[in-house]
């Protein structure tokens, strides 16, 4: 999401909501998120991510064994962010909107899952930038969000779960 102007955050999490609407479809919310949505910072190690925006991929190393390579989607009408960044929070689920209706970018999706935001001290996490789970496309490998990092939701929550709050990420 590319900045407050164009791009609401919310921790709203409402598991009675079965639709979203993204570029003007309605799409379906799966039911995934059983507990509450906030996790607790942990310890991080030799643990970083990596974006390669040019090969739409993510790698999550520790040290120098790289131990996931997944084909993500990352900004389309936003550029995602360059640079070295942190893990500044996770949250299992909420809903994310921004966009313009007029431009047929708007989007309003509830309960997308597994979302860690990132930050450095130029572009802080709370401008909306971050890894999660999609399901309202499956187009991953093509540039396709607003400047987050589109991901399968079972490698999101994978990701989700291995890195912990602080993990270095690395996005070129």
């Amino acid at each position: 999401m590319p900045n407050e102007q164009t791009a609401q955050l919310s921790d709203e999490y409402d598991p009675s909501l079965t639709e979203g609407e993204y570029l003007g479809n309605t799409v379906k919310i799966p039911s995934i998120i059983d507990s509450f949505a906030y996790v607790l910072g942990e310890q991080v190690g030799a643990k970083r991510i990596e974006v390669n925006l040019q090969n739409q991929h993510v790698y999550g190393f520790d040290g120098n064994s790289k131990l996931f390579d997944f084909i993500v989607s990352t900004g389309k009408w936003a550029p995602t962010p360059r640079g070295t960044f942190t893990i500044a929070r996770k949250v299992r689920a909420q809903k994310m909107s921004g966009g313009n209706k007029a431009n047929n970018t708007y989007y309003y999706l509830p309960n997308v899952p597994w979302v860690m935001f990132f930050g450095n001290s130029k572009i802080p996490w709370y401008r909306g930038f971050s890894f999660h789970g999609t399901y309202w496309h499956n187009n991953f490998g093509t540039p396709m969000s607003h400047g987050c990092v589109n991901m399968k939701t079972p490698e999101a929550e994978q990701l989700f779960n291995w890195a912990p709050i602080g993990t270095p990420v690395i996005i070129y």
